[in-house]
């Protein structure tokens, strides 16, 4: 037996010299590893295991990649004729599946002797399955010479996981934290490694289940998240593959035949099964997890929590989805301003509400009486389309009239810009409303919604809303909530939101007051405009498109021409089209945007070399986004406010100088744009002579 340990030994010393020259003595090292089994009693204390365990990884890896540069070099020669480079890929193929099998068989024997070789293992196995598609890094060789591979390695190996499974280091250094830094190449095979365990663990004893989903219990443990928590942290970090998409192999089902999924379903459907199968023991270490997910920064992840969070209430009792909706509820309606938290939360709230019984949403209405002020900010955030028809027509009466009268007891107040929050709010509401099921209103609450957006309009200035963060949320909920009601709004009222329109965009608000104006603008196709006031606003309409339309931003742009295909499809006045395409471009724009041409396709290799490039900057700003939420208070936050005029009328002259203001800015915009007609000079001189008027009335007044 010494003799074996020392003939072992001296041949292990001897591959780590001489194993990229032959793999003769790594042969040999193999059959003494198989003698070595036959006294495993006696040998398993003596024998260096890591030292073995990694020279069978090494020759692994390197054989493998022998097979795939031998398979890539025979697909750029097109040589199928060759049969001298076929068979040496056999024969290295042959030897891979040798020294898998080799390690397969020895780790099942000495497993508990393999602690300090579980790191190898683990970087074993996605180091070869970076190397297979769907990975954005696999090597380009034909269908067969993958398949055979394929046979060659994976098959081989998957039986080294489930023999892992038990083992608490292999468990430790997979559910490591640390495993979420791993480089570009490595982060996919490690979601699919946590699918592939995710699938293995149903039939695994408790004390098994337990070690994967419980995560660590002690403060002397190795800390080791949920396989649940792990896999969503991990599928943060696949930007580049959710992106392209990447293709797996669906589910079989039967009487369907097989079909290739994106990597969002592959891991959806298979997470769900999981959870399927989870013991309820573990249900507190998934709510959590699935918490965590949908507060991430990363939109996608948050889908992939809701999704499965919306199957647990599918899958689960109906007293489970009530317990969930209604923490959630009042997680929402306890979150202050706006933020990406907020909007996944109230997603998933959305969702699961549709889900409820119809008793239970009854008792939720109860609970959160859309009559109270209070719970608005809640009611904001819910699609009351999730209701019972009944139900619908009862919540969205009630929530009209109390958002109306928190709008109406602003309008009678001070109009501070402290209180514009509820005010927002309470617009939101309405917005809510209008869009889920404006039909169902009744003409008395559309009235008095109508004459609040009258008031409302009338005391914006341009000035202010370039200023105010909040006063920008307010226009884009006036604009919102105009385009829902635009069939019932005065002509008149048109008119003033286009006149204030031309002269707020040439002085380029947010990106949210730009999407807000073309979803106003593209509703408008729905309106006819009066006769007597078709000279006022078709003019201002076309200069509109035109500067929308020639916007550098690509997400303005894309959005300009669909509201301008959305206009230009139902309008009765068709002359705003031609006027609005004021250059060749961008007609051609229109004309491609209308034939679906896409103007400049992407190869794939720069595609995937971009989307590498965009992973890097997203990981850094999700590196520094914890940091400045700690530093910034809300965005929404008031700017020191001016002081408030004494009197309603020294506000009321406030509000008329800043309007003249603002018509001479938009008058010198239009001057550096186009030649001025020849009545203009005419109308300057008037304008001057009634200013001296105005400035000799007040220092005489003075």
């Amino acid at each position: 037996i010494l003799s074996l340990i020392l003939a072992l030994q001296i041949l292990i010393s001897s591959c780590c010299h001489v194993h990229s020259l032959t793999h003769l003595f790594s042969l040999f090292v193999c059959v003494y590893c198989r003698q070595s089994l036959k006294h495993q009693a006696l040998l398993e204390n003596q024998l260096r295991h890591s030292d073995i365990i990694t020279g069978l990884c090494e020759d692994i890896l390197f054989t493998f990649h022998s097979c795939l540069q031998l398979a890539e070099q025979q697909l750029q020669s097109q040589d199928n004729t060759n049969h001298t480079e076929y068979k040496l890929f056999q024969k290295t193929a042959k030897l891979c599946r040798f020294f898998a099998n080799t390690l397969v068989r020895y780790t099942k024997e000495f497993t508990a002797f393999l602690a300090n070789c579980c790191c190898r293992l683990h970087q074993l196995y996605l180091q070869i399955y970076s190397k297979f598609p769907p990975s954005l890094y696999s090597l380009t060789v034909s269908d067969a010479h993958r398949d055979e591979v394929a046979c060659v390695i994976l098959v081989t190996l998957d039986p080294l996981i489930t023999q892992l499974l038990s083992f608490r280091s292999f468990a430790e250094v997979v559910l490591d934290e640390k495993t979420i830094d791993l480089c570009g190449e490595l982060v996919l095979p490690q979601c699919l490694l946590l699918v592939n365990i995710m699938d293995k663990l149903p039939s695994q004893p408790e004390e098994v289940q337990n070690l994967w989903c419980a995560g660590s219990q002690y403060p002397e443990d190795r800390p080791r998240l949920p396989t649940f928590h792990a896999l969503f942290l991990n599928f943060q970090q696949c930007y580049a593959e959710l992106s392209v998409p990447v293709q797996l192999p669906g589910v079989m089902v039967e009487g369907q035949a097989l079909r290739d999924v994106s990597l969002y379903q592959h891991v959806s459907v298979h997470l769900n099964a999981f959870v399927a199968s989870l013991p309820s023991c573990h249900f507190p270490q998934l709510e959590r997890s699935l918490l965590e997910a949908v507060l991430c920064p990363d939109m996608v992840t948050a889908m992939l929590a809701t999704d499965t969070w919306c199957f647990l209430a599918r899958f689960g009792t109906a007293e489970l989805c009530v317990y969930h909706t209604t923490i959630l509820a009042e997680l929402v309606k306890s979150c202050p301003g706006q933020c990406h938290q907020l909007s996944h939360l109230s997603l998933l709230l959305r969702r699961l509400l549709f889900l409820m019984a119809e008793h239970h949403q009854i008792e939720f209405v109860k609970s959160f009486a859309p009559m109270e002020a209070k719970n608005l900010p809640l009611w904001q955030h819910i699609s009351i389309k999730a209701l019972t028809p009944e139900l619908r027509r009862q919540v969205a009466s009630n929530l009209i009239g109390t958002a109306v009268a928190e709008c109406a007891k602003w309008l009678d107040n001070r109009h501070t810009l402290g209180e514009l929050q509820q005010l927002n709010c309470a617009l939101s509401t309405v917005l809510m409303v209008c869009s889920d099921t404006a039909e169902m209103l009744e003409e008395e609450l559309q009235a008095s919604t109508s004459r609040i957006l009258c008031q409302m309009w009338g005391l914006l200035t341009v000035k202010q809303v370039l200023s105010q963060p909040y006063i920008q949320t307010t226009v884009r909920l006036l604009l919102s909530i105009s385009a829902s009601l635009i069939q019932a709004t005065d002509p008149q009222l048109i008119s003033q939101i286009i006149l204030f329109l031309s002269s707020l965009l040439p002085l380029n608000p947010p990106d949210h007051v730009h999407l807000a104006v073309l979803d106003y603008l593209a509703a408008l196709g729905k309106r006819f405009i009066p006769p007597e006031m078709q000279g006022q606003v078709l003019p201002k309409l076309s200069c509109l498109f035109a500067s929308l339309l020639a916007d550098t931003s690509w997400l303005i742009h894309q959005h300009a021409l669909e509201a301008f295909t959305q206009f230009a499809e139902v309008t009765s006045h068709e002359e705003v089209v031609p006027q609005s395409l004021v250059s060749e471009e961008i007609q051609n724009k229109v004309v491609d945007f209308l034939n679906k041409t896409i103007p400049q396709i992407e190869s794939e290799d720069s595609r995937r070399e971009r989307l590498k490039q965009e992973k890097s900057v997203l990981e850094t700003r999700c590196a520094c986004w914890w940091m400045e939420e700690k530093e910034q208070t809300s965005d929404l936050q008031p700017c020191v406010k001016r002081a408030r005029p004494a009197t309603m009328k020294e506000q009321q002259y406030e509000t008329a100088i800043q309007r003249a203001e603002e018509g001479i800015k938009s008058l010198q915009s239009l001057l550096k744009q186009s030649p001025a007609p020849s009545w203009l000079s005419a109308r300057l001189e008037g304008l001057q002579t009634l200013l001296e008027a105005i400035s000799r009335g007040c220092k005489a007044a003075d």
